[in-house]
């Protein structure tokens, strides 16, 4: 089984990132893709998916909330990011996709900011053609307008990262895409929903960690627990890769299949997406 969308460079796991690989692979997984969406992640990713050959793949994008400063991201200019595509370019063989990108209104409100936001999402959508490389796209509060760039720049080979659009099940289906589903699946009704329409042949196993982790009431919590956050009554465990487990297990339960067909189809379907060769 494959999580095809993690995040490893991230500073939760700096104290521990080796020792997160090697559980994931004594828990079965095959692979682990990792997405890099900030130019000065680049050099840790490479880094990582080279001390890990065969384990660990690299996938490189720029996340939608870079193109303005704000409270969580620290923009990325033109120059900035064509200095960035052109590094990308130079080690496009140690790469299995460009995301993750697309469009956040969530975070990013002005409606000349989010323009912006489309323009650079076409500029890279158009950059991974040049490379030939599937894509991995975020959208957050966005789903019409990132499905109307997708489909108007006639992108074949994509996967939606995170998927929640219930309104939009019809055109993943029919424009042949794929989703991946994460650990909000045991615990989110629309994406169940969403689940259960859409084919297994179209759908991966991701965690999106270190977020989206497991949860449990604070008065559970034990010493080695890795917080991500809490609040007075819930806290949020720093998630990672072992729990598309979890995930595949609801699923499995979703569309009546066993756990071990999910389990194979899931990891089938990301191989062939990413065209993966992982060590057996």
């Amino acid at each position: 089984m494959i999580d095809v969308h993690c995040h490893l460079e991230q500073k939760e796991y700096d104290l521990d990132r080796d020792q997160v690989t090697e559980t994931c692979k004594k828990a079965g997984l095959k692979a682990v893709i990792t997405s890099s969406a900030h130019p000065k992640d680049l050099e840790l990713t490479l880094s990582l998916a080279e001390k890990y050959k065969g384990f660990v793949y690299a996938c490189f994008g720029l996340h939608p909330e870079f193109i303005k400063d704000n409270l969580f991201a620290k923009k990325v200019d033109q120059k900035g990011l064509d200095e960035y595509l052109e590094k990308l370019k130079e080690n496009k063989k140690k790469i299995v996709a460009i995301g993750e990108i697309g469009l956040d209104f969530f975070w990013i409100k002005e409606k000349s900011w989010r323009e912006k936001q489309e323009e650079q999402f076409v500029q890279l959508i158009n950059f991974a053609k040049e490379i030939k490389k599937p894509l991995v796209v975020h959208s957050r509060d966005a789903g019409e307008e990132t499905f109307k760039i997708l489909e108007k720049e006639d992108c074949k080979k994509v996967l939606l990262h995170f998927f929640s659009y219930k309104d939009l099940v019809d055109r993943v289906i029919e424009n042949k895409w794929s989703v991946s589903v994460n650990l909000l699946v045991t615990r989110n009704k629309g994406i169940r929903k969403i689940v259960q329409k859409i084919p297994i042949e179209q759908i991966m196993l991701e965690t999106d960690a270190p977020w989206i982790g497991p949860q449990k009431p604070v008065s559970e919590l034990k010493p080695q627990d890795k917080l991500f956050f809490k609040n007075e009554q819930i806290a949020t465990l720093r998630n990672d890769p072992t729990t598309i487990k979890q995930t595949a297990e609801k699923i499995s339960e979703l569309k009546k299949l066993d756990f071990e067909t999910v389990w194979k189809i899931c990891g089938k379907n990301a191989e062939r997406f990413f065209a993966l060769k992982p060590d057996d």
